[in-house]
């Protein structure tokens, strides 16, 4: 809202006005913001939870310290949603298609782990809104997305052209046409463009609608599953929260880089205009995050809930997918990949030797896999026993983080390592 005003001073001379052509400026600006509204407006939001008592609910899973948690306000996921939108709406080019999507997205899935919570707090329902309705919603949002994606004229990428000296690339162009396409980056690879239609060239003349049904297929899956797989990162104080501050970083760099010709030609990937409003809009999701850290690191005082899990896990996929770096989410976003393997393996391999055994086994003592760290060796029957000792939750929360900080500068590193 406030750059459409700048732009207009700064025709007038107006001094200072020129500082908000710069996403730099803009998304510094947007970070601040979003942290002070994070930390002095989440204060209230906390206060207001307790006056309610909106309290959580915890299972008791005999983990030690965990019972102490009952009560703990939940729904700061509110905290995060203001902090983000705010920045967002003043200092974003509302008009770009990327910021819309973006808001959009935070919106329904916000909105989603909002119902999740008002059914688990107001009518003590455990269980919450029923799995399928989450999944619906996740499934509208990425079809919302892709569609978008695919028939906006303002969805446009200049690929990355190598030319090559003795089998070596002497040097990198971007074209200078917009053009629609499929393609994707891909890491470790050269030529590390991968167009989803090239999947399909026994198809002939319908390859690239088969591309487009087929990246469209892609953008709902990983709605899903990075928005669940946050949402099962969300077990430990500061856990979730820490890990997507770190994404948040990796897709602030990674839009900056994609926006910038002479970093994508310098990096070799492909340039994708109006793509550095991202930088500001995750600039604010940086600033939330850490904010919110404030009051949600051990001992949480406040638990962002199924409002702040499922919006965070649906803004770092939707942010992905834009600037074509999808594939890479394995990397930057392993610990919730890993968090969520956890669960089906447990699931699977439970079912699996009851059917077979009449006996469920286990795989981890507890999942998530975060759960596992904290029981004791033997006390439950798992393949798996180790670490012997319980690990105290904030060592468990701090290892991760450290885990997900190298996995971050791999992520990012990747884009050279051919």
């Amino acid at each position: 809202m406030l750059v459409p005003l700048f732009d207009y001073l700064h025709r007038l001379d107006f001094p200072g006005a020129g500082m908000f052509q710069y996403i730099s400026f803009r998304s510094s600006l947007a970070f601040i913001l979003a942290l002070f509204i994070a930390t002095t407006v989440g204060k209230h939001i906390i206060r207001m939870l307790q006056k309610k008592q909106i309290g959580e609910t915890i299972r008791d899973l005999d983990l030690e310290g965990q019972m102490s948690k009952k009560g703990t306000p939940t729904m700061g996921g509110i905290i995060i949603l203001l902090a983000i939108l705010v920045p967002s709406l003043l200092l974003n080019r509302l008009s770009n298609v990327y910021i819309q999507l973006m808001l959009i997205s935070t919106v329904i899935l916000a909105g989603i782990g909002f119902s999740d919570d008002s059914i688990k707090v107001f009518k003590k329902d455990k269980e919450g809104l029923k799995g399928k309705f989450k999944i619906y919603g996740q499934v509208a949002v990425g079809l919302l997305v892709g569609v978008i994606l695919y028939l906006s004229p303002d969805v446009v990428i200049r690929e990355n052209v190598e030319t090559y000296r003795n089998d070596k690339v002497e040097s990198v162009q971007i074209k200078q046409t917009d053009v629609k396409s499929t393609k994707t980056t891909i890491p470790f690879f050269k030529n590390n463009n991968m167009d989803y239609a090239g999947l399909f060239k026994g198809l002939g003349n319908y390859q690239q609608e088969a591309g487009w049904l087929f990246f469209l297929a892609v953008v709902i899956f990983i709605v899903c599953a990075v928005s669940n797989g946050c949402n099962l990162t969300d077990g430990q104080d500061g856990l979730a929260t820490g890990s997507s501050a770190i994404i948040g970083m990796v897709l602030l760099i990674l839009a900056y880089v994609s926006s910038n010709v002479k970093y994508a030609s310098y990096l070799n990937i492909m340039y994708i205009p109006g793509s550095q409003e991202l930088v500001v809009f995750m600039a604010a999701f940086m600033g939330a995050t850490i904010g919110f850290l404030w009051y949600n690191s051990y001992p949480a005082q406040v638990f962002m809930g199924d409002t702040g899990s499922l919006m965070l896990g649906g803004i770092i996929a939707v942010c992905s997918v834009i600037i074509r770096k999808e594939l890479l989410i394995p990397i930057f976003c392993c610990i919730f990949f890993v968090e969520a393997l956890s669960v089906i393996m447990q699931r699977v391999y439970f079912k699996f030797t009851k059917k077979r055994f009449g006996i469920g086994k286990r795989i981890f003592k507890m999942a998530p896999l975060h759960h596992h760290f904290q029981v004791p060796g033997n006390s439950i029957d798992a393949l798996i026993q180790k670490p012997l000792q319980a690990i105290p939750e904030s060592k468990i929360v701090v290892r991760f983080w450290i885990i997900g900080l190298i996995l971050a500068v791999f992520a990012i590193a990747t884009l050279k390592m051919r």
